[in-house]
């Protein structure tokens, strides 16, 4: 191996990410009714989402397919070696297949597409040749044509692997906004993952218990921006008796009555701060809170007993386990 300068290697890497880029912008502008088609066609499917490819593009294929099914879309992966020897026992009319090569004339691929089309799939392909076989054994094609791959000798597949994952990801997003794919979908399809585990939950399990901003009933308001400014939620709390939740003030509700010119620091918190505030009990689920979070653009939340007492608040990245959070049971 020869020598070479670590600054001369970066310099290679950002020339290969530049290429890649710029494969993804071509293949951004170069979507059309075929893609769409494709979206309509996989929207439609009553069975499965059935991809196949061979070689690197059989990889690309493995991701798409697991992508699609962590997001609401039956999928799996055919090889197509296998398919030709029994596995195509597994097709049914129902179903629509993802076919993907960049030449779009790979053999093995190709010669099962046939077969495919008379047990009923649609077939669909992802190629970077609009005139090749596979295109026009297609029933919808889906045109990803890099300029280049980033290899140096222009023969591994790098911009053009890149880009037909970055389509398989486009149609799953798709999909998902088809089919309204929420959270609550997200923790059902991956309960053993990190966001699913803390999605099945109960939100007094990750609420704030300890020193919450909270002030009684006629505090002054200079007191109540205090602690709202040392409780660190951007909400205090306001209560009644020590504990029944009355109302909050927010940062957005100094903002309002700094423009109204209402801010005046010795008037009671009661008249500045939002009463009756949208509130979550005790034993709700993580996963109905962030939705709750999520259709009324909300990030911090009061959580009550029943007796409408405040137990505790809750923040949008306890939700999604990010920073350093606190946890109720000291962990």
């Amino acid at each position: 191996m020869g020598c070479h300068k670590p600054g001369t290697m970066l310099e290679v890497a950002r020339k290969a990410l530049d290429i890649e880029i710029q494969g993804l912008e071509a293949v951004r502008d170069q979507l059309d009714g075929g893609f769409t088609r494709a979206v309509d066609a996989m929207a439609a499917c009553t069975g499965r989402v059935v991809i196949t490819g061979v070689g690197k593009s059989g990889l690309v294929g493995r991701k798409i397919a697991a992508t699609l099914s962590s997001t609401g879309t039956p999928s799996f992966f055919l090889h197509p070696v296998e398919g030709a020897h029994g596995d195509m026992g597994m097709i049914r009319d129902e179903d629509v297949v993802l076919a993907i090569s960049n030449s779009g004339n790979t053999d093995e691929v190709n010669a099962i597409l046939p077969t495919l089309k008379s047990l009923g799939a649609t077939v669909i392909s992802l190629t970077g040749n609009e005139q090749s076989t596979m295109a026009e054994l297609s029933d919808i094609h889906i045109l990803a044509k890099v300029p280049r791959e980033a290899c140096p000798i222009g023969l591994a597949p790098t911009a053009s692997t890149t880009a037909h994952l970055a389509v398989g990801d486009a149609l799953a997003v798709c999909l998902m906004e088809i089919k309204a794919f929420s959270q609550k979908d997200f923790k059902r399809f991956h309960p053993g993952g990190s966001l699913g585990q803390r999605l099945s939950m109960c939100v007094d399990e990750l609420m704030h218990t300890e020193k919450l901003p909270v002030v009684d009933a006629g505090t002054p308001l200079r007191d109540a921006l205090e602690v709202l400014h040392r409780g660190g939620f951007g909400l205090v709390a306001i209560v009644e008796n020590d504990c029944r939740l009355l109302g909050v003030l927010t940062d957005g509700d100094v903002r309002r009555s700094v423009i109204t010119g209402e801010l005046d620091p010795q008037r009671p918190v009661d008249g500045v701060m939002t009463p009756s505030p949208r509130s979550v009990s005790v034993g709700e689920s993580a996963a109905c809170v962030l939705d709750l979070m999520e259709i009324h653009q909300i990030t911090v939340l009061p959580v009550v007993g029943d007796d409408g007492c405040l137990a505790g608040i809750v923040h949008l990245h306890d939700l999604l386990g990010k920073g350093k959070l606190k946890f109720s049971n000291g962990m």
